[in-house]
């Protein structure tokens, strides 16, 4: 039993045996104590006043003075401004690094039959351009939420949703049609996602060059964009793909093929993965079908020019289009549809999107949707809403072609990894293979963690030098620290040592060593905590303070140097068990740390 519940359990019968009252343990209030004073835990007393009838400081000294008496596990109390501080023994720390050492997935719970099972969508890329720093944010958010859900005992279905279909990629198709020369990703050998999102861009800049002529001739803006020919010929390919024109489908499945080749070579540079991929394309039609359903049924209404809509006002929203007048679909109608395909494909507990916050309100009128449709899993969806990445020079804009491509990001992450790590002189002796490994293990630690330590509800600039700085809280100084460890053991195996604990639990530590015992102790609830929050930014963090507290105990204290044998082998346990939870912490954000550094 942990240590926060013997004492919750005690305190309650304290209670009862010093003022002959009852109270649920769980009442009992319980934090880790601020490190400039005294003690390990902090009980708050005040609750208990009214049973004690004595002062805040006297109902401290009251319970302190009992469980010192009734449980072996304090060892001393402090009474400050009526908090009652309780010192743990070194025993207690020890025993519970014992635990610790011992499991080889501590912290983890592994998920059985009956496991919730929480299905989780992340992402979601349109096919008209490659992925880029938004959806870096998105994808690691994403797949370390699953990691973090499995580590808690949940069964976790990673999903994509692939918007392949609609007006964007009408546009790069027209755009190739006009002015792309038969190009292919292997005539040009530029990557699939890269190609087609170029002309993207290049339709925008004829879209924009029409507008103006069209503005120039007296016509309203709002016109000019309806009239200019590149956007009504989009919006014709739109329609010739809906009516499945075969000369059309093949141009769209043929550039939608170059896309998702150059998808996966982004994917694996990450290191995310999914479970099963779903397409707009095969997805939209159940959502029309149910939209269709919604509107004989009277859940919906049609306009005079056959578009269909959903009256929400009554539910504190407003009027939303799930057809259009030709009868095209909308996103939302999308929405429904795979909605519906993946709960008959998985019997899922939980639905969580990870999409960003400018979709809040598209998610409040989703779920009401499907609850009117009759579907009893819509207002059980999950919007994982996360903040918008920004860069020193503002935001991006993928038809002006200002977004900050992944795959460049990732090279030019590298780039930045090589030169400081030459700097530093941290690869000194590498072979080049191993060097080039080391810098691609170091960038994207670096991206994933300074992405990923940051509460995922907050806007965050991203600056690639500062993410990389092997000091403050970022991913090198933690791959550092865990590689400084490693070298630590490997010298100690060198000297035929390896880690055991004492069973001498009345073994005297420092309290440094006594303070990264009780972080150590910390992991199995926070894993817990970043579950229930849906924040690996809490995992960030805590890794961050651990590796932190091992340092200044590694500054502090010899271990291989050592001449008390008992002593040693605790500190060589200590550095495997934070190396082991690094590695764990490391790996639930989808970061790889290096044996050597």
């Amino acid at each position: 039993m942990l240590i926060e519940q013997i004492i919750k359990e005690k305190i309650a019968k304290a209670i009862f045996d010093l003022y002959s009252q009852e109270i649920p343990a769980e009442s009992v209030q319980i934090q880790n104590t601020r490190k400039d004073v005294d003690g390990d835990l902090t009980v708050v007393v005040f609750p208990f006043l009214r049973f004690s009838k004595k002062s805040p400081e006297q109902t401290a000294h009251d319970l302190g003075a009992y469980l010192k008496e009734q449980v072996e596990e304090v060892s001393d109390y402090f009474v400050v401004k009526g908090f009652l501080n309780l010192a743990i023994s070194s025993g207690y720390w020890i025993s519970v690094l014992a635990a610790a050492f011992e499991q080889e997935s501590y912290g983890l719970e592994s998920a059985t039959d009956e496991s919730p099972l929480v299905m989780i969508e992340y992402s979601s890329p349109n096919t008209n351009k490659p992925l880029h720093l938004g959806h870096i944010r998105n994808n690691l958010l994403g797949f370390s939420l699953g990691e973090i859900l499995k580590g808690n005992g949940k069964k976790v279905v990673k999903t994509n949703i692939v918007n392949d279909r609609g007006i964007h990629i009408c546009k790069s198709m027209y755009a190739w049609q006009q002015w792309g020369e038969g190009k292919t990703p292997e005539s040009t050998g530029i990557k699939g996602d890269h190609l087609v999102g170029d002309f993207y861009v290049l339709f925008d800049k004829h879209y924009r060059q029409e507008v103006s002529e069209l503005m120039a001739k007296g016509l309203s803006k709002d016109d000019a964009e309806q009239q200019a020919p590149s956007i009504q010929a989009a919006r014709e390919l739109l329609r010739k793909w809906e009516a499945k024109d075969p000369e059309t489908i093949q141009l769209w499945s043929e550039m939608n093929q170059w896309v998702y080749a150059g998808f996966d070579v982004t994917y694996k540079e990450l290191g995310v993965d999914f479970d099963k991929i779903y397409y707009e394309s095969d997805t939209y039609l159940v959502g029309r079908d149910e939209v269709m359903k919604g509107l004989e049924q009277g859940i919906f209404y049609q306009k005079e020019d056959n578009s269909v809509w959903a009256d929400l006002t009554a539910d504190g929203l407003d009027q939303k289009i799930l057809l259009r007048s030709d009868g095209t679909s909308v996103y939302m109608t999308q929405d429904i549809g795979t909605a519906k395909l993946r709960f008959n494909d998985y019997k899922i507990d939980k639905m969580v999107y990870v999409v960003g916050n400018e979709q809040n309100y598209h998610f409040q009128v989703l779920s009401v949707l499907l609850d009117k449709l009759g579907f009893e899993w819509g207002k059980g969806l999950h919007h994982f809403s996360y903040g918008m990445v920004e860069l020193p020079h503002g935001k991006m804009k993928s038809r002006e072609g200002t977004v900050v491509d992944a795959d460049d990001l990732i090279a030019g992450m590298v780039e930045v990894a090589r030169k400081t790590s030459e700097e530093l002189g941290k690869l000194d002796g590498y072979s080049e293979e191993e060097a080039l490994e080391t810098y691609k293990t170091i960038a994207l630690g670096a991206l994933k963690y300074f992405i990923l330590k940051v509460d995922p509800k907050k806007n965050m600039l991203f600056n690639p030098e500062e993410s990389i700085d092997f000091n403050g809280n970022t991913g090198p100084f933690i791959q550092y620290t865990y590689a400084r460890i490693r070298s630590v053991l490997r010298k100690a195996a060198e000297k035929g040592l390896t880690p055991k604990i004492s069973a001498n639990i009345g073994l005297k530590i420092s309290d440094k060593e006594q303070e990264l015992i009780k972080t150590i102790s910390l992991f199995p609830a926070t894993l817990g905590e970043a579950a229930e929050a849906y924040s690996p930014a809490i995992i960030a963090n805590y890794v961050y303070n651990l590796v932190k507290e091992y340092n200044q105990f590694y500054h502090d204290h010899s271990i291989l140097a050592e001449p008390d044998e008992a002593i040693r082998d605790f500190r060589l346990v200590l550095s495997e068990t934070v190396s082991k939870i690094v590695k764990t912490g490391m790996g639930l954000l989808g970061i790889n740390v290096p044996e050597r550094m």
